[in-house]
């Protein structure tokens, strides 16, 4: 259930990614939802889920955004992979965990994207890339404090209510 759940939500987020995001630009600085997402959703559900959701976000957002089909979902399916190793060290700190884990990756998820188009497009001259998608960084995390301990909370009071429920 979790995993369908993964999938539509991943959905929804790559929609509004591709159409409410770009009015919420600061500067040179626009939050990545489906990232944040994907990071916050495998902290609090797990790495087959955040897979899920990697895959399916990515594709939904190539496809809205007229990307190179696969471009996200690959950057995304790095991050998730990256974002599950980190959580074997960080298992007590989960509730923060989303956050230290975005400032970590959110870098990474960015530069893996220019690295992908600047291959898979036409050439572009882009002779400072790191200066293009840093601002992005301070925000994805803000994004993720909001969201990340919120998350992580539901998931934990759902699941043990679940446990408790007779059956």
């Amino acid at each position: 259930m979790t995993m369908l759940v993964a999938a539509i939500a991943a959905t929804v987020a790559a929609i509004v990614e591709s159409t409410i995001t770009p009015y919420l630009r600061v500067g040179n600085a626009q939050p990545h939802l489906l990232f944040v997402l994907a990071v916050v959703w495998t902290v609090a559900v797990g790495l087959d889920s955040g897979l899920v959701w990697a895959f399916v976000g990515g594709l939904a957002l190539d496809t809205l955004t007229q990307r190179p089909l696969g471009t996200t979902a690959f950057a995304l399916l790095v991050v998730v992979g990256l974002t599950a190793a980190i959580m074997r060290i960080l298992s007590r700190l989960r509730p923060i965990a989303a956050i230290v884990i975005t400032a970590l990756l959110s870098l990474v998820y960015s530069m893996t994207l220019v690295v992908l188009f600047s291959a898979l497009r036409p050439p572009s001259a882009l002779s400072d890339p790191l200066r293009l998608v840093a601002p992005s960084i301070p925000y994805d995390v803000v994004v993720a404090a909001i969201l990340g301990p919120i998350a992580v909370s539901i998931h934990d009071r759902v699941g043990h209510d679940e446990e408790r429920a007779p059956r």
